[in-house]
């Protein structure tokens, strides 16, 4: 789990292509301290297994589903990602409860830059918009915000320079793709609600 409080900017330094594999290394520097195989770190948002690990350097293979659901597939050598190791036990969540399971990708169609701050409009599915509500949770490469003004295919988001600092959100343009987590706890809270209510219309119990 992680709580969508990126670490900082890490660069890519390896990208080998396979047929529905990609391998890649990223450069963690002193924040690989302590990462053993088979830990779980998010890069842009996306959950990523540790596969190798020496002097810094993380590898990591993202396999098909994640190719076809990511921006991880378009990552190449000199690339910056958004990075946070995930929770221990006792860890601060500063943030909200973020799982790294993408739901899909989204696209910037407004840009606003007013002094220090950036305000970006995110077009997603419009399935997904019944999840998404403003002063709601979303994850956005990785970074937990908070929703602003809606509408029925987007959202906004502002974004403070402590966060254009740390993630790679600042670097987006009108047209960019970005990777979307939605909040499980809202997901699950709304999808329950519809199933009791269409049970309920089903049994005439509502007029």
């Amino acid at each position: 789990m992680f709580s969508g409080i990126t670490r900082g900017l890490f660069p890519v330094v390896h990208v080998e292509r396979e047929p529905s594999l990609l391998r890649y290394e990223v450069n963690l520097g002193e924040l690989a301290k302590g990462v053993t195989l088979g830990a779980s770190i998010s890069i842009d948002g996306v959950c990523q297994t540790a596969v190798a690990i020496e002097e810094g350097r993380v590898r990591f293979d993202a396999i098909e589903e994640t190719l076809r659901l990511t921006t991880i597939g378009a990552l190449e050598v000199g690339s910056l990602v958004s990075v946070e190791r995930s929770l221990c036990a006792g860890d601060e969540i500063g943030g909200h409860e973020v799982s790294g399971h993408i739901r899909g990708l989204g696209s910037v169609r407004e840009l606003k830059a007013d002094g220090h701050e950036v305000d970006l409009r995110i077009a997603v599915e419009p399935a997904w918009m019944r999840y998404i509500f403003s002063k709601g949770f979303v994850a956005l490469n990785g970074s937990s915000l908070t929703v602003g003004a809606t509408d029925s295919e987007s959202f906004w988001v502002h974004l403070i320079p402590e966060t254009l600092e740390r993630t790679n959100l600042g670097m987006l343009g009108v047209g960019s793709k970005i990777n979307v987590e939605l909040d499980s706890k809202t997901v699950a809270i709304v999808d329950t609600t519809e199933r009791v209510l269409a049970e309920m219309k089903r049994r005439g119990e509502l007029g």
